[in-house]
């Protein structure tokens, strides 16, 4: 009788923590809503005992997957090195395919070694491409015998042809004269009268190889836009693999492909896309004049080049792993194409940050010798989540923290505002840049790639990781949830870009914003939208031709949201199927608007006939569209039911979702200062929660109803983030959100502390008492100033218990903590302000604190350099600072570690 009563004891408990376990509001957690990592493979010299030490590491410090880069290798492993794509490099890749499995992680794989794609299978004639232009005069009667020869002996050698010879006569005449050419390159032609300017355009190769290959990777870069070179460079891989790898997607790293701009059938493809020969314009072609014939000329081979990258190399790669069951990743920015069109191609589009941003975070430490000259662009950062927005993807990724500082000097909160930069931008999927494998036997640091930040065992943030991780867990938990809440599109002209005389190839790049981006109506009026509050997508050309309207919203494919508008900035060149399709879907019910009329049409052929067409629609346009300037457009989006969210008038960043149960702003305060203010929310609900995803807690929280939908009271200090779920139901929530008001703050500082130096070197310093709280490298013991690792802060103090609230700040911290109380873990405290709620681990009567505090690499790697004692032995690169100069921390100044306060215990109600 006694087990019966047991087991029904056992059954009830049983349902009330699953009863309790279902009424939180977090999203479950996989293995997709973690961050991933690329994870680089030196030499792919690994082996099975020290990829599961790997991976089963990287699993617990809460990483959901790896990205397997195969690059160059470490000096002195040669023996260790497996071919790629070799028996033995396969079954490599499947046992961590396998070991990831064990440890509930994903893989994705590049599909090539270094970047970008090309290799052994690439042959010179399917390498990658471009033209050269020569000049000649000839004239009637003229004795000497012309050679028409490429004048660079190099390209001779990578089998430089010529492809077209055009003249042109004093009175405009035109004749193509390619057949005149003799095999040694005589011309055997001579004019009867006048003078003549001659044009041979030659199709060479760009010489570049792949950078930074792994053994067995090694050769040319593929021909971009040629489709039969992109089914040779894959045959290798279905020749290579009797089973197709068990990876979740194939990945391609950012278009990285130099002067490449030629194939050889461009010529052929440019008169099928824009109606004419380009034969005859070889002359424009070459020309660095400022002139509207000039300009046509170089947008029509722009569009060529689009054309050729996204049916020659997207399309077949898409289909071909689509075949195989698997997804393709892909990073558009580079390319010299619509990179929205790009984007939109691959089923999980990415975007990449490079460089540090400001952010005025009070506490956030910014050393300006430690970064590039680069500053992320957050509309930059858009394009990739727009092409997936208005596709309806489901992931949006992002290449996160590419030189974001110098080696060894990153810290975690560095980290934090750059991630919700991407989160703010659109990205939910996020992959560090990055972890490289390293074997256990190899020496401190161990192995690194030159240009990321090393989030491996061997940083001495490792121990405190998981606190990055379970925040980014979280906030993407939410952000994978349901779709994307944007009201607006703006139309985004490329064509303005490709109108642009000088070189005819346009790469849109991340670093040259200034040249492409920043000087458009396109970027002011984007810039100026998101300044005011406005939530919007990017749209190109070929996206506008599939939108359909659906009672009166703009439907851009068939999982994506619906919105409100189209806003067609200030554009110079649009083309005429774009203008009419806008027409159609105004005619359906679209609301559009206009800053200005179009001011023309793009291209050369059929000028004059098409600019009649626009000229005509352009006539009765304020029949079916608004036309605004920008001063005046935020009174017309009013009037279409767009609002803005006045919220960021405190200086909060936003980004919202719709999901079944209601809608999900994620609010972040990247300003120099605390808000603790009433906001307004523009959704409608029955009630609202609160929910910290750097802490996990949540809790219901008054609001008030008003027009637009409801007022809540946001309290967060700077470089703070919360998420707001507006409910569509009245919550089951038991737990009521707990805002902050101080009563009074104890300083713990002044009391006696001991510190213990626990693990790391070159040596573990000597354990210490300090009668004032300080930073361990303020000291003279210079063992303390070269050491990296973690250290053991702890005191003790009386406290007397009340009702109130207890929050522990630790004020300046050199730079993650783990904090213990009464021999309790309380948490991880790894970015600004460093503040956590200690009541429920408080004691009447005496209490221990024990802080324990992980520094950076960077007094650890100083020493080394100032011993000469080796540490960077790669082939390749080998090694350079963040501005590509021989890498020496010998000259660094000592970098402050440890922990200096004041520590604090703050009362709060």
């Amino acid at each position: 009788m006694l087990k019966k009563y047991l087991w029904i004891a056992i059954i009830y408990l049983t349902t009330i923590q699953i009863s309790n376990a279902q009424q939180s509001p977090w999203p479950i957690i996989s293995s997709q809503t973690k961050p991933w990592t690329r994870l680089w493979w030196m030499g792919s010299a690994v082996d099975s005992s020290n990829l599961s030490i790997c991976l089963r590491a990287y699993a617990k410090a809460g990483l959901g997957g790896v990205e397997i880069t195969p690059i160059y290798g470490v000096k002195g492993y040669e023996s260790r090195y497996l071919n790629y794509l070799s028996p033995e490099w396969n079954k490599a890749l499947n046992t961590s395919i396998l070991l990831a499995k064990q440890n509930e992680m994903g893989v994705d794989l590049n599909l090539g070694t270094g970047w970008p794609f090309g290799g052994p299978q690439i042959s010179q004639d399917l390498a990658s491409s471009r033209f050269f232009i020569q000049k000649y005069q000839i004239q009637a009667g003229q004795s000497r015998q012309i050679t028409i020869e490429l004048e660079q002996p190099q390209q001779h050698k990578k089998g430089a042809y010529l492809q077209v010879l055009t003249a042109y006569a004093d009175t405009g005449e035109t004749l193509i004269l390619t057949d005149f050419v003799q095999k040694d390159g005589t011309l055997a032609w001579s004019p009867e009268k006048g003078t003549w300017t001659l044009y041979a355009l030659f199709m060479g190769k760009t010489g570049q190889k792949v950078k930074r290959a792994a053994p067995g990777g090694e050769g040319w870069v593929m021909d971009h836009f040629s489709e039969k070179a992109f089914q040779q460079y894959i045959k290798r891989f279905d020749d290579s693999w009797k089973k197709v790898p068990e990876v979740r997607s194939f990945f391609n790293d950012s278009y990285e492909v130099y002067e490449a701009n030629f194939t050889p059938d461009f010529l052929q493809k440019f008169q099928h896309l824009n109606g004419y020969d380009l034969r005859f314009y070889l002359q424009e072609l070459a020309s660095n004049e400022l002139s509207e014939k000039v300009s046509r000329v170089k947008s029509d081979f722009k569009a060529t080049l689009d054309y050729q990258l996204t049916q020659g190399f997207m399309k077949p790669w898409t289909d071909w792993a689509h075949a195989k069951g698997k997804k393709v990743r892909n990073q558009a920015h580079g390319s010299p194409a619509n990179i929205l069109d790009l984007y939109a191609q691959a089923d999980i589009p990415e975007c990449e940050t490079f460089g540090s941003t400001y952010f005025p975070i009070k506490g956030l430490r910014r050393d300006t010798a430690d970064i590039r000259k680069v500053h992320p662009e957050p509309l930059m950062m858009r394009f990739a989540p727009s092409a997936g927005h208005v596709m309806g993807k489901k992931l949006i990724s992002a290449e996160a923290f590419t030189w974001l500082t110098e080696h060894f000097r990153t810290s975690l909160s560095q980290c934090k505002p750059e991630i919700e930069q991407l989160f703010l931008a659109g990205v939910n999927h996020v992959f560090f840049h990055g972890t490289t494998y390293s074997p256990a036997e190899a020496n401190w640091p161990g192995w690194m790639f030159y240009a990321g930040v090393n989030f491996s065992p061997n940083n001495t943030f490792w121990p405190h990781l998981s606190g990055l991780n379970s925040y980014i867990t979280r906030c993407q938990s939410i952000l994978q949830m349901g779709k994307p809440a944007n009201d607006v599109l703006i139309y985004s002209p490329i064509q303005d870009i490709w109108h642009q005389t000088g070189d005819v190839l346009q790469q849109i790049r991340v670093h040259e914003v200034d040249t492409w981006l920043y000087p458009t109506p396109f970027y002011q009026i984007a810039k100026r939208l998101k300044t005011k509050g406005y939530s919007f997508d990017f749209i190109s050309d070929k996206q506008i031709l599939q939108t359909k309207v659906e009672n009166g919203l703009v439907k851009t494919a068939t999982d994506a949201s619906a919105y409100k508008v189209i806003i067609v900035p200030k554009t110079k060149y649009m083309p005429l199927e774009t203008l009419e399709a806008l027409q159609k879907l105004a005619t359906a019910g679209a609301k559009i608007i206009f800053e200005s009329l179009p001011a023309d049409v793009n291209g050369l052929n059929q000028l004059e006939e098409r600019r009649a067409v626009l000229k005509k629609i352009n006539q009765g346009i304020s029949s079916w569209a608004q036309i605004s300037n920008l001063d005046s457009m935020e009174e017309l989006l009013a009037k279409d039911a767009v609002v803005t969210e006045e919220l960021v008038a405190t200086g909060l960043q936003y980004i919202k979702r719709k999901a079944e149960e209601g809608t999900y702003y994620f609010l972040v305060n990247h300003t120099e200062k605390n808000i603790d203010t009433v906001v307004k929310i523009n959704e409608v609900g029955k009630s609202v929660l609160l929910l910290d995803a750097l802490t996990g807690k949540y809790g219901d929280v008054p609001f008030q109803k008003n027009i637009k939908g409801v007022n809540i009271r946001i309290q967060l200090k700077s470089g703070e983030s919360v998420f707001v779920l507006v409910q569509n139901k009245l919550s089951d929530s038991a737990k009521k959100w707990k805002y902050e008001e101080e009563r009074k703050a104890t300083d713990l500082s002044t009391k006696q502390w001991s510190l213990a130096f626990q693990t790391g070197g070159p040596i573990l310093p000597q354990n210490r008492t300090l009668r004032n709280l300080d930073f361990w490298t303020n000291t003279t013991d210079t063992t303390a100033q070269f050491f990296s690792g973690t250290a053991l802060y702890s005191t003790q103090f009386e406290w007397k218990k009340s009702t109130s609230r207890y929050i522990l700040d630790l004020g300046q911290v050199a730079e993650s903590a783990k904090v213990f109380v009464n021999k309790q873990e309380v948490g991880i405290l790894w970015s600004v302000p460093f503040q956590i709620d200690i009541s429920k681990y408080l004691k009447n009567g005496t209490n221990v604190i024990e802080i324990e505090v992980a520094n950076l690499m960077a007094n650890r790697i100083r020493y080394m350099d100032q011993h000469q004692i080796s540490w960077r032995n790669y082939h390749e690169i080998n090694f350079v600072n963040a501005h590509y100069k021989p890498f020496d921390a010998s000259n660094w100044k000592v970098m402050d570690a440890g922990l200096k306060g004041p520590v604090r215990i703050i009362e709060t109600r």
